[in-house]
């Protein structure tokens, strides 16, 4: 049983900053932030837990039947992620390519402490084992600094390197098209990733940062011992809350303008373009699909459809899929059927993973996972890992990738053209010039 303490907290913003400075003590941290985006189905403000007592890290064998065994015999919070390469635990898959990140396939913890930030109020959920910290640690957190200084460490001058160039990432998507054109599949989610190497960077102030810059609903800073996710993903995977399971996928992207006459006519034009509208519709037919599995017969329900919702950087084509499932439903269950989210992958999912597999260059890993959190009761919510930057300490490397969905209407220069407006905010974070390229293939043109 957890000791609760609940404190009322004048000034949120201000808290928040706190916490997490003062949560960066632990080698073990987790901090889920909503950036006061008013969503119908959240639970928290904000979502920190620290301090393992117990974790689970795990390669792609049998690991949601670990991840299983370990949420049923700690029923108890629960963070952590998911990468993407666990489709090979789904389903007869393998992975290959390139990966310079060196993340665990599955990797959660049972923090000993945990703050949960609701309206005005900070709930603090500790351990028996460190129960009578909480006041200590209140006014520990109210006497953090807010400047976060910067360590001296940091690399003052990142270059960015791209794993394959423009020219190159035509002549795949092309080839993704022809795909697509003979019916292997209609639509596939085809992702290039940007690196950095020998580099060190803060992370914490490089997460502030580019949440300062997305405001995302669904951010997190997350640090498991040398290993760090720094994300402002705007899209909710899968949320449990009793008998109810909700998806939210997005497809359909515009940029935004300064001016409003222009950023509406963005906004209006996003919503009725054809090939976005179509990308989404696919999804949610595979969303729909996924969450049938388990799903009490009849229940599952297109909430909305396809509708733009405006964040700090672009306009994004949501739609919102629930379904009823039975009262003793296993959670790890749920989420081993619908893993990976149909966004991040495509139509038809095995199909298209297939495919995808052999044009990417690299291990994608936590990017395009997901990152979340079980409650005591066995629910959970969990987010798809786009919009971040994942670091590895100990291998001085820096990562993010982004993508795109390739459907018969593609055009590759304008998949090409979202790519590179998905990837703003994070070059901004990392570079305060403009992307600097260095060639990782002397053979490939600009």
């Amino acid at each position: 049983m957890r000791r609760e303490v609940v404190f009322t907290i004048a000034d949120i913003p201000d808290f928040k900053n706190r916490l997490l400075q003062w949560a960066t003590q632990f080698r073990e941290l987790s901090w889920l932030d909503s950036n006061r985006h008013q969503d119908r189905f959240g639970a928290f403000e904000g979502l920190l837990a620290v301090d393992a007592q117990s974790e689970l890290r795990t390669g792609v064998t049998d690991a949601f039947k670990k991840l299983q065994a370990y949420q049923k015999s700690n029923p108890d919070w629960l963070f952590g992620y998911l990468s993407y390469d666990l489709k090979n635990d789904v389903e007869a898959l393998t992975s290959h390519n390139h990966d310079g990140l060196c993340f665990p396939e599955l990797h959660f913890f049972c923090p000993k402490k945990v703050v949960a930030i609701k309206g005005d109020q900070a709930w603090f959920y500790y351990a028996h084992a460190v129960q009578n910290d909480i006041e200590a640690d209140f006014d520990s957190i109210r006497a953090q600094r807010t400047d976060f200084p910067k360590k001296p460490t940091v690399s003052k001058d990142i270059r960015i390197k791209m794993r394959i160039f423009k020219d190159e990432y035509h002549r795949r998507a092309k080839q993704l098209l022809r795909h697509i054109h003979r019916g292997d599949l209609y639509e596939a989610n085809f992702c290039q990733e940007f690196y950095a190497e020998n580099t060190r960077i803060d992370p914490l102030r490089t997460y502030l940062k580019l949440n300062s810059i997305s405001k995302a609903p669904f951010s997190c800073f997350l640090r498991l011992n040398e290993r760090y996710l720094l994300c402002a993903s705007p899209e909710r995977y899968l949320k449990k809350h009793g008998q109810t399971v909700i998806s939210q996928p997005i497809k359909g992207t515009a940029k935004r303008a300064k001016d409003v006459a222009r950023d509406n006519a963005l906004k209006k034009a996003l919503e009725q373009d054809e090939k976005e509208r179509a990308e989404n519709i696919m999804i949610v037919d595979l969303v729909r699909n996924d969450l049938s599995k388990t799903a009490l017969s009849g229940s599952v329900t297109v909430e909305a459809l396809c509708e733009v919702t405006s964040f700090e950087q672009v306009h994004q084509m949501i739609s919102t899929v629930s379904a009823k499932v039975h009262n003793d439903q296993d959670p790890v269950t749920l989420l081993k059927n619908t893993f990976p989210m149909g966004s991040m992958t495509g139509a038809p999912k095995v199909s298209a993973m297939q495919i995808i597999e052999t044009l990417e260059s690299f291990k994608r890993g936590v990017y395009s996972g997901a990152v979340g959190y079980f409650t005591p009761s066995g629910d959970f919510d969990f987010n798809v890992v786009i919009r971040s930057i994942l670091y590895n300490d100990t291998n001085r490397y820096v990562s993010f990738s982004v993508g795109s969905a390739i459907t018969a209407k593609a055009v590759p220069e304008k998949e090409y053209e979202e790519c590179l407006l998905k990837a703003k905010a994070m070059r901004q974070v990392l570079e305060d010039t403009p992307l600097k390229t260095v060639r990782s293939d002397a053979s490939l043109n600009n």
